[in-house]
């Protein structure tokens, strides 16, 4: 009863995204280095073109624990949704095969 209450006091929270052109064109990455410490997770975007020796880290985004948790949840649901309507996603086996860790604590994805 006292939730009810919450719920009906509570104004309908919307948020207002704005999208630059710029930021609208994406950027393209096949490789994400992951780091983390006690406070925060660092994701690397990565381009690794074929046959060329050296990456470049396209973007690198910073985000809370709690966030990164919200994020893996959305991506497997986004994942589950995406192979209902398309089929499963075959893959996870051919990533690179060098040593990839450059100090700290990594994943990769």
């Amino acid at each position: 009863m006292e939730d009810d209450k919450l719920n009906q006091n509570a104004p309908d929270q919307q948020i207002n995204v704005e999208l630059s052109e710029e930021v609208a064109e994406g950027i393209y990455s096949n490789l994400a280095m992951i780091a983390h410490s006690n406070s925060e997770f660092v994701i690397d975007f990565i381009r690794l073109m074929p046959g060329v020796p050296k990456a470049k880290v396209k973007s690198r985004i910073i985000m809370t624990p709690d966030h990164a948790k919200r994020l893996l949840a959305a991506l497997k649901d986004n994942i589950s949704k995406y192979e209902q309507a398309f089929g499963k996603i075959e893959g996870g086996s051919d990533g690179p095969s060098f040593p990839m860790n450059f100090g700290g604590t990594f994943g990769e994805a």
